[in-house]
């Protein structure tokens, strides 16, 4: 096949006829290793689709695991695209719409009042009209679409086990949608302060729902804890966190499929947030993409978190502190911006990926729980931990890019100019990329002749909105 999978924490393989190669068989052992299952392309296999089909997942489908496993069998490439059409047009009777390429612009009034020259400016890559309202119902389709393959082909039964996610809001919406287009049963563990509104909604889409209060003592987001104890008695990991399933990357990397086919160099990307899934999949797909020679260079990796809980910008910063302890002292004292710049250059490449090596085997050294409770009015970016940590860290490394940590007056500011001047009813979650930005036009990290893309991710839904 045109792909191999992974661990990229231990290298372990999953079998070609593997129908569930989800988590690595070693991710049990409890070592401090990052399991985390990979799919990676070969280039000398694939070239860069050119295709202009309005749904993503047909117009990049030779790119997905599940195309090559089913093509692997048999499966002629009408037959998938026919399965796949099935199911987005089941998608649409549930949602009222499916899958098409978001719209991606250059937003003049927003680049304007941001003091952006005309060779500059902001990109906004819109999700907020997507199913169910937000990107995360890209990461559950592309699961959808393997089981219904995997299904198809005989190598399984997976509508013998139930579907599960630890969600409140976006995520969970998303996955019930695709789970009720797909007729099957699926699990969402929720705290104790989600929105009923939302909670009601699940329901009505046929979730059974399952409170999950915090535990005096145990660290961690109690919801997370209960779907780790439905994985082990056999559900299938229906999530957005890459650890619990790899493959839920590869159907959140067609918006970078989508932004490597846009024609638009950009300088930098800048990214909000949560469990990590969504920066993952772009850097990845971008990767892809310039792998591909779709796109010419890649863009610098930015991440943004609210001072409430980074625990990425936490790791970032031990990964990097371990790295300069192989430079000369002095680069402790330059900027960010530069400093950034001294790690990514290729003549310290060898000895940056013994140090990436120390990290995925170090997990508990540089990604723990947040030790408070978080809070922000960004819900969808409060996760306790970073799960997709490692793969983040390191692609901003090899960017060049850094994590920006935002305060709540930069997050309502934020929001407040991004629905005034583009019209999108984005939520602050959704336009938490945007916060990112300013906080960083302010520290003086981006300059105004520069190409700079964020992601509006999620519309508004009222209060209590989380991802």
């Amino acid at each position: 096949m045109p792909s191999s999978l992974a661990c990229s924490g231990c290298g372990w393989a999953p079998p070609d006829d593997n129908p569930f190669p989800f988590r690595c068989a070693n991710a049990v052992s409890g070592d401090d290793v990052d399991h985390v299952i990979v799919r990676t392309l070969d280039p000398s296999n694939l070239s860069w689709p050119t295709g202009q089909e309005a749904n993503p997942f047909v117009r990049y489908r030779t790119l997905f695991r599940s195309h090559h496993l089913a093509a692997s069998r048999g499966m002629a490439d009408a037959e998938y695209i026919g399965l796949v059409e099935r199911l987005d047009k089941q998608v649409a009777a549930v949602d009222g719409k499916g899958f098409v390429v978001t719209p991606f612009a250059r937003q003049s009034e927003l680049s304007q009042r941001l003091g952006f020259s005309a060779g500059g400016g902001v990109w906004v890559k819109d999700e907020t009209g997507n199913v169910a309202g937000s990107h995360k119902a890209r990461h559950l389709m592309g699961l959808a679409i393997w089981l219904e393959v995997v299904d198809g082909l005989g190598l399984a039964n997976s509508r013998d086990r139930r579907l599960a996610i630890a969600s409140c809001g976006n995520a969970a919406l998303a996955a019930a949608v695709v789970a009720r287009a797909a007729d099957r049963q699926l699990d969402v563990f929720v705290p104790t302060w989600a929105d009923q509104a939302i909670v009601s909604r699940l329901k009505e889409l046929g979730a059974t729902i399952t409170t999950s209060p915090r535990q005096e003592g145990v660290p961690g987001d109690p919801t997370y804890h209960a779907l780790q104890r439905a994985i082990a008695g056999g559900a299938i990991p229906f999530t957005c966190q890459g650890p619990d399933n790899g493959l839920t990357i590869e159907g959140g990397e067609t918006l970078g499929y989508e932004l490597g086919s846009a024609g638009q160099p950009l300088d930098r990307v800048i990214v909000q947030v949560g469990g990590g899934a969504l920066a993952s999949s772009l850097i990845q797909g971008l990767t892809d993409a310039k792998l591909l020679r779709a796109l010419e260079a890649m863009p610098r990796m930015h991440t943004v978190q609210t001072d409430g809980a980074h625990p990425l910008d936490r790791s970032y910063s031990g990964v990097v502190a371990m790295i300069l302890r192989r430079f000369p002292v002095h680069t402790t004292s330059l900027p960010i911006d530069e400093l950034a710049d001294v790690i990514r250059k290729d003549g310290l490449d060898a000895r940056r990926q013994q140090m990436f090596g120390i990290a995925v085997t170090h997990r508990s050294r540089f990604m723990w729980p947040w030790e408070e409770e978080p809070k922000s009015i960004a819900h969808g970016i409060l996760d306790d931990e970073t799960y997709d940590w490692y793969a983040v860290v390191r692609g901003m490394i090899q960017t060049g890019g850094f994590p920006v940590v935002v305060d709540e007056e930069t997050l309502r500011a934020a929001n407040d100019l991004a629905r005034e001047t583009t019209g999108i009813a984005v939520d602050p979650t959704g336009s938490a990329g945007l916060a990112g930005l300013m906080a960083s036009l302010k520290q003086g990290h981006v300059r105004p002749d520069e190409r700079v893309a964020v992601l509006f991710t999620g519309a508004i839904r009222g209060e209590g909105n989380g991802t």
